[in-house]
């Protein structure tokens, strides 16, 4: 159907709006061909990394570099600064108190020499014990108080390092944990060993934070375990105990060893393997440090200084240099990954300067090494992937490998065809039984080693999940696969179990509702299923509802405690991108809802003027792209929640490029696009 001439004028804004976004993303792009934005998340990363100094008693000795203890006080400036006037730290803007984030903040900064009787420090004590005492913390932030003497070991779950020894039959292995929770407690099964403790005086202690002295002298945990195994993981701890007193089993030696030799090998820069530090994630990298001091290793040794330089490549200075902010890890090749699929969503190819270096960049990232995930797999297995990190060769994992392959696809050219199509055949060794993907590993679920103590981050396991099970679905279209293929069909079957009452999915990666609903629906509507089937309106019908009357579309990570308040919250630009290119799917790019998120992105657009504007962009975006204070990404539901910083421009770009190819062939803004004038740059 010809445009009408209103709708001319709304594609002609709408392709204005585009030419801005995607030049805001060449602005950004680096020299080499790839996008990394910062990857923020809430206190615990600063007030760990405080507390983690004072265990290896290096508070006041110079960073690998050189720096010295201005550092630290830049962190420690940094935490002041995400504190709450009220007195609390939260996982979000929006959320209430985190006990544990209050608790490792306010002792790290009373070892950094803040007075307790000072205003901020007395509300904090005040909200942590009102909120139940430090002795209610999570069993990770007992670790860290257990090595500063705070609580005994006594209070921290039993990890024995024998679990390494463990056969695949049995019904709990290493292999059957999530890879980012494997990462973690081999480290800490050698510090659970061990028990180092680093004695504070009592000045330095923090007595004050606890309610009841009993309760802080014994394990407590909430897994929401029914009963029996409540009581079953409690006497298992119990025993495990006990063992420890007398000495471990005969195998206690050999089983340490096994796991450092375990730790050390995934966290190598070594060939064929290259990684960024274990997991190339902040947890992981931190026990390790503390393992090899507890083991005496010597901070000359060059292992233990590249630990130390990996995890201190996260830092990141705020405006001012005042203070520093420390990242969970880097996301280089995610990033990557969908700046690419935007630019060409906008019409841009292999011959476009921009997609050229990028593609080219992401080619050089495919990891052939067959890392933990091929424990769980046959030999045969394609081995070719890509990862989220810079080297993490350990850990590939299938969302990012669904992003890059459909990224290079669509960028055009037979190498990078070539590259995604190897990427896709392991995408398919990878389905899981049920039919779904998960990140990591090809896996299966199990409810009992949720009840397990020290499963209270809430990711024990890496079961299949819609949302990434929708993204491999809407991979595989690229590359001509159908509902008539036995692996789509079976995914698909899983997507629809996996629907809600209400017509909508959980968002295991995303915030959360939005963001599940769209990336399990669009990939099935890509594959050939019928968008007038029950089940897809459904989905359309919930969007519908929750659409604000600016056509803006919002959603809190409260919703994953509060389902009833799902699709609710501040509006913001990823969300309601994700929102009209679902809407889409389902309805068309001439839908009126569809139309109203559009119309939305291209009026919050960031100008010039608001561009340099500190208050109304304070994280110093190009013009472009738009201001998105709040957290859309998720790490571990209800517990660890992430900020992309780049998920505020290249998914509007990708949304609004959509719909304008569909609106009009003839007027779908590419040309304009591809007539600017590449801009490569640093940012």
């Amino acid at each position: 159907m010809p445009a009408t001439m209103d709708e001319k004028t709304t594609i002609n804004r709408l392709q204005q709006a585009l030419g801005r976004g995607v030049a805001a993303l060449r602005h950004v792009q680096h020299s080499d061909g790839h996008w990394c934005a910062e990857l923020e998340g809430d206190s615990i990363l600063e007030s760990e990394y405080l507390l983690m100094k004072f265990i290896l008693g290096q508070e006041n000795e110079p960073m690998v570099d050189g720096r010295g203890r201005e550092q630290l006080e830049k962190i420690a400036a940094g935490l002041r600064l995400q504190q709450r006037e009220t007195g609390e730290w939260g996982q979000h803007p929006e959320a209430g108190m985190d006990l544990s984030a209050t608790v490792k903040s306010y002792f790290a900064l009373k070892l950094m020499g803040d007075d307790p009787d000072a205003p901020h420090m007395a509300r904090a004590r005040e909200l942590i014990r009102k909120g139940g005492g430090a002795e209610s913390c999570n069993t990770f932030t007992m670790f860290y108080l257990a090595c500063l003497g705070q609580v005994p070991w006594a209070a921290v779950p039993a990890i024995p390092p024998e679990i390494i020894l463990l056969p695949r039959w049995f019904y709990f292995t290493i292999w059957k944990i999530s890879a980012w929770t494997r990462a973690m407690i081999m480290p800490l099964a050698i510090l659970s060993a061990h028990r180092p403790v680093r004695k504070l005086t009592p000045e330095q202690g923090i007595d004050e934070l606890f309610v009841d002295d009993r309760a802080r002298r014994t394990l407590a945990f909430e897994t929401g375990a029914p009963p029996f195994w409540k009581f079953f993981f409690k006497t298992v701890d119990h025993a495990l105990k006990g063992l420890h007193r007398l000495g471990g089993t005969p195998f206690r030696r050999r089983a340490v060893q096994q796991c450092l030799d375990w730790t050390l090998k995934r966290g190598s820069q070594d060939e064929p393997a290259p990684t960024d530090g274990l997991g190339a994630i902040f947890p992981s990298m931190v026990y390790t440090q503390i393992v090899l001091h507890t083991l005496g290793w010597s901070r000359d040794h060059e292992v233990v200084q590249r630990t130390e330089r990996d995890l201190d490549d996260f830092f990141l200075e705020r405006p001012g240099g005042q203070s520093i902010k420390i990242q969970p890890c880097l996301s280089p090749v995610w990033d990557t990954g969908i700046a690419t699929y935007a630019m060409t969503e906008a019409g841009l190819d292999e011959r476009d300067p921009s997609v050229r270096a990028a593609s080219a960049w992401l080619r050089e990232k495919e990891c052939r090494f067959q890392g933990d995930w091929s424990e769980t797999v046959t030999p045969e297995v394609p081995t070719s992937s890509w990862y989220f990190e810079y080297a993490n060769s350990w850990y590939p994992d299938v969302d990012d490998t669904a992003m890059v392959a459909m990224a290079l696809k669509r960028a055009g050219g037979d190498a990078n065809e070539t590259s995604g199509r190897r990427g896709v055949d392991w995408l398919l060794a990878m389905q899981n039984d049920d039919g779904g993907w998960a990140a990591f590993d090809k896996t299966q679920h199990r409810q009992i080693l949720e009840y397990i103590p020290f499963a209270d981050h809430n990711a024990m396991q890496d079961p299949s999940c819609s949302d990434i099970t929708g993204r491999v679905l809407e991979c595989l279209s690229w590359y001509g696969f159908s509902t008539s293929n036995p692996s789509v069909d079976r995914a698909v079957d899983y997507v629809k179990r996996t629907q809600t009452a209400d017509g909508v999915w959980i968002g295991r990666w995303g915030v959360n509702y939005i963001y599940g609903t769209w990336q399990a629906l669009v990939g099935p509507i890509r594959c050939g299923v019928d968008r007038s089937e029950p089940w897809v309106q459904r989905a359309g019908e919930w969007l519908r509802r929750v659409q604000k009357q600016d056509g803006s579309f919002g959603e809190s990570p409260n919703s994953y405690i509060d389902p009833a308040t799902k699709g609710q919250g501040p509006s913001t630009a990823s969300q309601t991108a994700w929102a009209a290119m679902t809407m889409h799917a389902i309805y068309g790019a001439r839908d009126e809802g569809v139309q109203k998120a559009l119309e939305w992105l291209a009026s919050t657009q960031l100008t010039d003027d608001e561009a340099h504007d500190p208050l109304v962009n304070p994280d110093g975006d190009p013009a472009g792209s738009w201001a998105e204070p709040w957290f859309t990404g998720t790490g571990f539901p209800k517990v660890f929640y992430l900020r992309y910083h780049l998920y505020r421009l290249y998914f509007p770009v990708m949304a609004l490029a959509r719909v304008l190819s569909d609106l009009d062939q003839s007027a779908t803004g590419v040309e304009s696009v591809q007539r600017m004038k590449p801009k490569v740059v640093m940012p």
